[in-house]
C-alpha cells in the first residue's frame, strides 16, 4: 500500500467568535481560502497536481454552505479541474478530512490532497443547521438525547471528577496555552488573515484568558444545571439510562468548557512521487485512523474506544505514543481520557487545548494535528496521537509517525 505523508500544517489564529473578534469581519470563504492560498504559496505546489481539497464544516448554511470546499478552490486561485468536498463528523470533521485525504492516497486514489476545515461560529452560530436528534421526538426518545453540556456532567458523574478537578484541569490548560504562546509554539503554522486591503485581521490568538485561577472559576455557576434540573429536564432523561447514578453532578460552565471561535486549518497530504516532483520532504507519515460510535446519552467518550482501536489495529499500546492531543470539548472528557489509559499528563495537550484556545467546530481536528506535529517537532518526538470525541456518540483517532 502507498504511504501517505504530511507535508504541511498550516492554521489561521482563533478569533473570539464574537461579533468583536478578530475574524468577524471575513467572511467563511475567505478565511478557508486563505489557509489554501497559504498552504500552496508556502510549498510552492501546482495545484493541478491535486486530487482533490477536502474540508470539514458543522454548520454548512449561509455563506458556509453551497459546498464551501469547492467555493474556496476557486476563490482561492486553485486550478479549475481541481474538485471539492465537504464533509460533516461534527467536532472531528477536519480530522476526518485529513484521514479520508491519507486513506485515498495510500489505496492509490490520486497523489495529493489538501485536506482541513473551517468554522465561523461568530458569523454562523452552532446549530444554525438545525438537528433532528435534538427535535424530532422519535429519534430523541429512543436515543435518550441530552445536549452535550449535560454529557460532559454525566461523565464527571460516572467517572468521579469533581468540581476542582475540572476547574484545576481547564486552569492547567489556560498556563499551557501561555507558555506555548509566549515561547512562539503556535509560530511555525499559524497564518495571518487579511482584508481586501492585504491588512492583517489577526495574527496569534486571542481566546485565551491567562490570568485564569481556581478562584475564578469557582465564581462561575455550572451551566447546565438549569437545563438538566428544570422539570421536565435532561437530568431525568440522563437517569433512565444510567439508573445508577443518583443524580448529576452539574460541574461544568464557560470557563471549563471548549470556547465558541473563528478559523480555519489547511493540512497538506501526499504521497512520495508527490514530495519528489515539488522538492518537498514529508514531516510524517500517517500511520492509521480510525473511527467509532458510542453511546449517544453519554455521547463524549469517543477518544476511549476510538484510541482503543486504533492501538489495537497498529498494534501498538498508549506507552509507545510519546505525545496526545485529546480535544478539550470539555474538562471532562480529558480527564476520563487519562484515567482510561493511565496516561501521563506531561505528554497529553502539552500546549493547553481548546478550553483556552477554543473550538472552531470544523476545523479544530486538522488544528490539532498540525498542532501536534510541531510539538512532536519540537521535542524530537517520534509517535503522536491526535483524537476528538464527537458530537451524538462518535470518536476518531489518527496516529502519525515522523519521517
Amino acid at each position: 500500500m502507498t504511504e501517505a505523508y504530511i507535508y504541511d500544517a498550516v492554521r489561521t489564529p482563533r478569533g473570539k467568535g464574537k461579533a468583536d473578534g478578530g475574524l468577524h469581519e471575513a467572511t467563511s470563504l475567505r478565511v478557508a481560502s486563505s489557509v489554501l492560498e497559504h498552504i500552496r504559496d508556502r510549498n510552492n505546489i501546482d495545484t493541478a497536481a491535486l486530487e482533490d481539497v477536502i474540508l470539514g464544516c458543522v454548520t454548512p448554511v449561509g455563506e458556509q454552505g453551497g459546498e464551501i470546499a469547492r467555493t474556496a478552490v476557486l476563490y482561492a486561485g486553485y486550478d479549475e479541474r481541481v474538485p471539492g468536498l465537504h464533509i460533516n463528523r461534527f467536532c472531528a470533521s477536519g480530522l476526518e478530512a485529513v484521514n479520508l485525504a491519507a486513506n485515498q492516497v495510500k489505496a492509490g486514489s490520486g497523489s495529493a490532497y489538501v485536506a482541513g476545515g473551517v468554522e465561523m461560529m461568530s458569523r454562523i452560530p452552532m446549530g444554525s443547521d438545525g438537528f433532528a436528534i435534538g427535535v424530532d421526538p422519535y429519534i430523541a426518545m429512543k436515543t435518550y438525547f441530552v445536549p452535550q453540556g449535560i454529557s460532559a456532567d454525566i461523565i464527571a458523574t460516572e467517572y468521579g471528577f469533581s468540581r476542582d478537578d475540572v476547574d484545576a484541569y481547564a486552569v492547567e490548560s489556560q498556563k499551557r496555552a501561555a507558555t506555548a504562546m509566549s515561547e512562539g509554539r503556535f509560530d511555525k503554522s499559524i497564518v495571518p488573515v487579511k482584508d481586501q486591503n492585504g491588512v492583517p485581521l489577526l495574527e496569534k490568538d486571542e481566546f485565551p484568558r491567562p490570568g485564569t485561577d481556581m478562584q475564578s472559576l469557582g465564581a462561575l455557576k455550572p451551566s447546565f444545571k438549569d437545563m438538566g434540573e428544570t422539570m421536565p429536564g435532561f437530568d431525568a432523561v440522563a437517569l433512565l439510562k444510567y439508573p445508577h447514578l443518583e443524580k448529576i453532578n452539574h460541574v461544568h460552565h464557560a470557563g471549563n468548557s471548549s470556547g465558541i471561535v473563528d478559523g480555519a486549518a489547511a493540512v497538506l497530504v501526499g504521497d512520495k512521487a508527490f514530495g519528489e516532483r515539488f522538492g518537498l520532504k514529508p514531516r510524517a507519515r500517517i500511520r492509521a485512523t480510525a473511527k467509532v460510535g458510542n453511546d449517544p446519552t453519554i455521547m463524549l467518550i469517543g477518544p476511549v474506544p476510538a484510541t482503543e482501536k486504533i492501538l489495537r489495529e497498529s498494534g501498538m499500546s498508549i506507552a509507545d505514543i510519546d505525545l496526545i492531543e485529546v480535544n478539550e470539548a470539555f474538562s471532562s472528557v480529558v480527564l476520563r481520557f487519562l484515567q482510561a489509559f493511565d496516561a501521563d499528563h506531561a505528554k497529553v495537550n502539552v500546549n493547553g487545548g481548546a478550553i483556552a484556545l477554543g473550538h472552531p467546530l470544523g476545523a479544530t481536528g486538522a488544528m490539532i494535528l498540525g498542532t501536534l506535529l510541531d510539538e512532536m517537532e519540537r521535542q524530537d518526538k517520534e509517535t503522536g496521537l491526535a483524537t476528538l470525541c464527537v458530537a451524538s456518540g462518535m470518536g476518531a483517532a489518527t496516529i502519525i509517525e515522523r519521517v
